[in-house]
């Protein structure tokens, strides 16, 4: 893969890259009951523990970023890179099919390619300044989050609960790691797509040109798990796998 040298995108506040990306209405959201266990019956989310399953990920990354977005190259029909090392990966496979539709990962923190390399892909695109304040002892990355367009057949609204999905096997990544605070760098249309099911990432610095205009995001995990439980149960209860991947509100005050 090319390595691109990334250019800032403006230089206003994170306050003013609030209002830049609308909220999506209560209204808009599809997260009835009713989606949400089609969703359930339609698709499995796992962790990959096994080589063959790293191998399916890899070769669904290649799918979407090399050949539907031209983002990287790869001649082996695998797309990695150095941060897979470090990394929890997420698959989203079609229970009818065993096919594996979508694909993310958490790079872990501390844990960088080498001594000589930065712990997360964002610090070799955005100003380090952006994560001052972060616990990043405690901070995963959200990157690589793949979704073929040829494979959102299915249940309605595919590509929503693919999303869905997705972040119940991050939340799981998660907890296992002890995590409080997700960082990525996000597409504008993903923010708005996780906005549409009440999951909101706050823009932290300016954006900058990668692969088309990408926003720096964080997300305090906590924070972000209670206002899905007040804004949308269905999505709350799926991406939490009914609670067993959190604990309830007293709990979390208690801790």
């Amino acid at each position: 893969m090319t390595a691109r040298t990334p250019r800032l995108a403006g230089s206003f506040s994170a306050s003013a890259r609030k209002t830049a990306i609308p909220a999506v209405s209560n209204a808009s959201r599809p997260c009835a009951s009713s989606y949400i266990e089609a969703a359930r019956n339609e698709f499995e989310t796992e962790i990959a523990t096994t080589s063959m399953m790293l191998d399916e990920a890899y070769r669904l990354r290649y799918q979407v970023y090399c050949v539907e977005r031209g983002y990287e190259t790869s001649a082996n029909g695998f797309e990695t890179d150095s941060f897979d090392r470090s990394s929890r990966h997420v698959l989203l496979r079609r229970r009818s099919t065993r096919e594996v539709v979508g694909t993310v990962r958490v790079v872990l923190p501390g844990r960088g390619p080498s001594a000589s390399q930065t712990t997360m892909p964002m610090e070799q695109i955005c100003n380090p300044a952006v994560l001052r304040g972060l616990p990043l002892h405690r901070t995963g990355e959200i990157s690589r989050f793949a979704i073929s367009k040829d494979r959102r057949h299915g249940v309605g609204h595919a590509g929503v609960f693919m999303r869905l999905g997705l972040m119940q096997g991050i939340l799981r990544v998660s907890q296992e790691a002890g995590l409080t605070h997700w960082c990525a760098v996000l597409e504008r249309s993903l923010i708005r797509l996780l906005q549409s099911t009440a999951i909101h990432f706050s823009p932290i610095g300016p954006a900058v040109e990668y692969h088309g205009i990408r926003q720096p995001a964080v997300a305090c995990i906590a924070a972000t798990l209670e206002r899905i439980r007040r804004e949308a149960a269905p999505v709350f209860a799926y991406i939490t796998a009914d609670g067993a991947l959190w604990p309830a509100p007293a709990d979390l005050m208690a801790a």
